[in-house]
């Protein structure tokens, strides 16, 4: 490329720019800018500031609708839906020990009895309302004579291990009761016939028509064929005692020494899968043993266990009614004052009839839980009917009157004498802190007499001291402070009946009255309830006539169980204690939300 191409090719066109032209140009941009922004922007703001609330109102409508949607939804939901018992809790349970054997033929104490009732099955049980009900009975059939009772059993009942049970086992338990190298806590049975006619059918003979037989038919059932080859007085000895197989709701798992020196242990029981009642809800049931009361409420303060049985009044007390429900229940037994119509102090009518009338019973009641029932019968409410006659009530002064009226006058010391003597009784009762109460109200209210009362309180547990030798089977004593086992029938022969005087015998009153006993052994002998109720009436008139003891109250039993826990119903009426468990197939810890059933 030559030199002057070169320099064209960089030399570049003069340009003529028109700066009024741009000025003016740029001055109809910025006016009609102006005039758009002024048209679309200011001119329309305050629309949309109304548009703006126009959205927030629409949100605010929206999230309300949703909001209306959500609790309709939730509140449909909760129509169809509630909550119930849980599955597959564990129930921890107090209970007053000590446990030296899980042998229930051999049960003593609460610990021992509680167990008994959860691992073994029986033929007749209570239910809930205080009735008998068939256990492992399907059906039973009396004969014209009313001695010979045919029990058909039911076929799928299983021992724990998975072996059947059988009439086999039945006879073979009330051999071991009517051994006496066994030593079996089980009485009664020594004239009865028992008869296997096959594997399903048992038979049990009389010798004479009992009224109350079936009520016998509630005793725990052994394994014959783990327990058959032992010798009867090895029994209790066996491993049996401590690794027991039953056929009851739940069964032996394990038993573990907490503490020795106390004899603290947890019985562990696991759900029965097997068992002909149905299964259980609880997947596991522990009884924790301890060796007082005041053990008990202790556990129950740290939350050892969520339930407690074998409580006394002083010790609900104690208990957080925020985390626990107290239920307190009687049972058909009978507290009295047993009087020894045979003691030189009292063989005297006049004197009996006077203590009857010096005990104000409201008083010692004010000592017991509230809801204890008055008991001034040999039975319980309820067990008769008709014009059922009541004891005289409270009145110091007519009870002053009579004793003065046959002689007994006050000394300088306020004792009454007569004849130079002074009129002193002993007053015995068992060691428990509510009799021991009652006894100090008691005793209380006979001193404001004029009666020089002497007490001693005597521990059944302690062998050196042997209760039954030194005081009952003797009746070393003018009153005995104690409890009677009535039980759901009116069966009270072996409390007042004359022959039961022996030392072997619960007639602790020594009472004899041939009215009372042709009553009582009519009674029992005929299963017309209208004839035995008449022939109890009969008893109870001579039995109030002759004051043998005075009748104070129905002992209850006191029940404590976290508020999260369901057990045994207000409603359930208990024979004993242990007639707790009557439906412990729907004991549970515990709740869950369900769906309901259309």
């Amino acid at each position: 490329m030559t030199d002057n191409n070169r320099d064209k090719w960089h030399r570049l066109p003069k340009v003529s720019i028109d700066k009024k032209a741009i000025t003016k140009h740029m001055k109809k941009v910025e006016t009609a800018t102006t005039r758009h922004a002024h048209k679309f922007v200011i001119k329309r703001w305050n629309n949309v500031r109304e548009v703006q609330r126009h959205v927030v109102g629409w949100i605010l409508v929206m999230g309300f609708l949703i909001a209306a949607t959500g609790l309709q939804l939730m509140w449909n939901q909760q129509s169809y839906k509630t909550t119930a018992p849980a599955d597959d809790g564990i129930y921890a349970e107090a209970v007053l020990g000590p446990v030296d054997t899980l042998n229930p033929i051999f049960a003593k104490s609460s610990a021992e009895q509680s167990a008994s009732h959860l691992m073994f099955s029986r033929l007749l049980k209570y239910d809930k309302t205080g009735h008998l009900n068939n256990d492992i009975a399907k059906d039973i059939k009396i004969d014209v004579s009313n001695t010979i009772y045919t029990v058909t059993i039911r076929p799928d009942v299983k021992w724990h291990d998975g072996v059947g049970l059988t009439a086999d086992d039945i006879a073979f338990t009330i051999d071991l009761i009517k051994n006496p190298n066994v030593r079996s806590t089980i009485t009664g049975w020594d004239d009865i016939g028992v008869k296997v006619i096959d594997d399903g059918t048992i038979e049990f003979t009389l010798k004479a028509t009992y009224a109350a037989f079936e009520h016998a038919l509630t005793f725990p059932i052994l394994p014959k064929h783990i327990l058959g080859d032992i010798t009867p007085a090895n029994i209790r000895e066996n491993d049996f005692s401590q690794n027991p197989i039953g056929s009851g709701p739940f069964k032996f798992s394990f038993l573990q020494d907490v503490d020795i020196k106390s004899g603290r242990k947890i019985i562990t029981m696991d759900r029965n899968q097997r068992y002909f009642g149905g299964v259980a809800k609880l997947s596991r049931f522990q009884l924790h043993v301890y060796d007082t009361t005041d053990a008990i409420d202790h556990a129950l303060s740290q939350s050892e266990v969520n339930a407690a049985a074998d409580l006394l009044p002083a010790n609900i007390s104690h208990v957080d009614m925020k985390r626990y429900a107290v239920v307190s229940k009687p049972i058909q037994s009978g507290t009295y004052a047993l009087i020894n119509v045979r003691s030189v102090a009292l063989s005297d009518l006049i004197l009996r009839q006077a203590l009857r009338l010096a005990v104000n019973t409201k008083a010692i009641l004010d000592k017991l839980p509230a809801g204890t029932p008055i008991l001034d019968l040999p039975f319980t409410d309820g067990q008769l009917t008709g014009d059922v006659p009541k004891a005289p009530g409270y009145d110091l002064t007519a009870a002053k009157k009579l004793l003065e009226d046959n002689g007994w006058v006050l000394n300088s010391q306020n004792t009454r004498e007569k004849d130079g003597k002074e009129l002193k009784i002993s007053v015995v009762t068992m060691k428990d802190s509510e009799l021991e109460t009652v006894l100090e109200v008691l005793a209380g209210q006979w001193r404001a007499l004029g009666v020089s009362v002497e007490t001693k309180i005597v521990d059944p547990t302690d062998v050196t001291q042997n209760v039954a030798q030194t005081i009952l089977q003797p009746r070393s004593f003018d009153v005995l402070l104690y409890r009677l086992n009535i039980g759901a029938d009116p069966d009270v022969y072996a409390y007042w009946h004359s022959s039961q005087i022996s030392s072997q015998g619960l007639n602790f009153s020594n009472y004899s009255n041939v009215v009372s006993d042709d009553a009582l052994a009519s009674a029992r002998a005929r299963v017309e309830p209208a004839l035995r109720n008449a022939k109890y009436l009969t008893f109870t008139k001579q039995w109030l006539a002759d004051v043998p003891a005075i009748g104070l109250y129905q002992p209850t039993t006191q029940y404590v169980h976290s508020r999260n826990a369901r057990s045994f119903e207000g409603s359930t009426v208990l024979v004993t204690a242990d007639d707790r468990y009557s439906d412990v197939l729907d004991w549970s810890v515990g709740t869950k939300t369900v769906y309901k059933t259309p």
